[in-house]
């Protein structure tokens, strides 16, 4: 039996479609509430079972969305989260918002898109649109999750639809949330693209259609491969101003009162978030099958990863300097474990990073961070799950040989720490900022 997309698109642009997103974490969940806000009802799938409990409480898992969102998206009916994959079935459009990692040997990881794929290939129906919105390197919606959906024996374009539609989440900024943002589609031909295209039109400000499934794949890898250029050259303008004696800060600061032709980024301790430490790796492995060289990508990610050790070596320093002591018999405390301020997210933060490093130099370290009570679970650095973040007080700061600021969170008292610290190690600027000159900072 034929598909009538006219249909399709009708049932998209009047709301009468239910939409299934798969993956209600950093990026599901806002897409689902944003969803729900335009009226649609929504099926969200996870297989974290206490997080779907929570959330069909009316209750919100990540601190930068209210919980009152997510109690009035299901109080109305509009939004149901379950484990029960077997539903998959219900939904005229399934988004698929999976995490794509790196493996230890930094190359994509594409398990979970993979088994959701297959997940979806059981249920599959004529008609499903199917749009894969997790960050991965052009040619995975072609290459990976179209065979496995063919494998059912319904043909793309045909009796199902296949496009990709990058998520362009921003956790904890409140001037863009979901639906201001606009959508970048690809679609695997014409029809697979007006379904997509007519259904985020209805969530989002606007969309931006393109040719092709990978060319939307690469729209956001080089989103952020521009990021992580443009952070790794502040990286190493930081070093070489500090060896020179010129604050980064003061010249980024200056520079960009340029109205024209400049665009400030600025330096820290390493890179986090899902995306901007993994996305140029994603594109560097996927540019070896065309045997095409990505030096200048590559020579960024090194810059970049080496920013930790960099940091570490200065804690060592001022220690030694002002204290007369061996990191190794250092107390260190972090502050900030978030790969972001304001926020509770660690994902590939530089702290943990930081945190194992200055273990591995014998140094005794602890953190304080008001978003993250406990370490959560992670690949990397599964030997800190579970530690504690610390009280943050003046006698408990003056217990430290260092305080090392990894994350600037708002919610920080600075003052109290510079009043009560021997030696603060600032690589966020945080101390400046908050208008504080004193000789015991120092940036990294």
């Amino acid at each position: 039996m034929s598909v009538d997309v006219q249909d399709r698109v009708a049932a998209f642009e009047t709301l009468q479609a239910t939409i299934g997103i798969i993956g209600l974490g950093y990026v599901g969940m806002p897409l689902a509430l944003a969803a729900t806000s335009a009226g649609f009802r929504v099926l969200g799938f996870d297989v974290n079972e206490p997080r779907i409990r929570q959330i069909n409480r009316g209750e919100s898992f990540l601190k930068h969305i209210p919980a009152e969102q997510v109690r009035k998206a299901v109080q109305n009916g509009r939004f149901e989260a379950t484990a029960e994959f077997d539903r998959l079935g219900e939904p005229d459009a399934i988004l698929i918002c999976v995490p794509t990692p790196l493996t230890r040997h930094r190359e994509p990881d594409l398990s979970f898109v993979e088994s959701t794929a297959r997940a979806i290939a059981q249920r599959l129906r004529t008609g499903h649109l199917v749009v894969l919105e997790s960050t991965t390197y052009p040619g995975t919606t072609a290459e990976i999750v179209k065979p496995i959906l063919e494998g059912t024996g319904l043909r793309s374009g045909t009796d199902f639809f296949l496009a990709f539609s990058p998520e362009r989440e921003d956790p904890g900024n409140a001037d863009f949330g979901t639906a201001a943002i606009p959508k970048v589609v690809g679609g695997d031909g014409p029809n697979a693209l007006q379904l997509a295209n007519s259904l985020y039109r209805q969530i989002v400000s606007h969309t931006v259609p393109v040719t092709s499934l990978a060319a939307a794949e690469a729209v956001k890898l080089t989103e952020n491969v521009f990021r992580a250029v443009n952070i790794a050259l502040v990286n190493e303008l930081k070093v070489v101003y500090a060896a020179m004696g010129i604050d980064v800060w003061e010249v980024i600061e200056a520079a960009k009162t340029k109205p024209f032709g400049y665009m400030p980024f600025y330096p820290g301790p390493g890179l986090g978030g899902h995306c901007i430490p993994i996305d140029p790796f994603y594109l560097s492995w996927k540019a070896r099958e065309y045997d095409v060289p990505t030096r200048f990508i590559e020579l960024a990610g090194e810059i970049n990863t080496r920013m930790p050790h960099y940091v570490v070596e200065r804690v060592a320093k001022a220690i030694d300097q002002r204290l007369g002591k061996a990191l190794s018999k250092a107390k260190v405390l972090v502050i900030g474990l978030a790969y972001k301020k304001n926020l509770d997210d660690t994902r590939e933060s530089s702290a943990l990073k930081l945190i194992e490093l200055l273990e591995q130099r014998q140094a005794l370290v602890d953190y304080h961070d008001p978003h993250v009570p406990v370490i959560p679970s992670t690949r990397e650095h599964s030997r800190l799950t579970g530690r504690r973040s610390i009280a943050l007080n003046g006698d408990v700061v003056g217990t430290y040989d260092a305080v090392l600021i990894a994350t600037d969170h708002d919610a920080i008292d600075y003052r109290l720490v510079v009043a009560h610290a021997k030696v603060v190690i600032d690589t966020r600027n945080a101390c400046d900022r908050a208008s504080i000159k004193d000789e015991k900072v120092i940036k990294a």
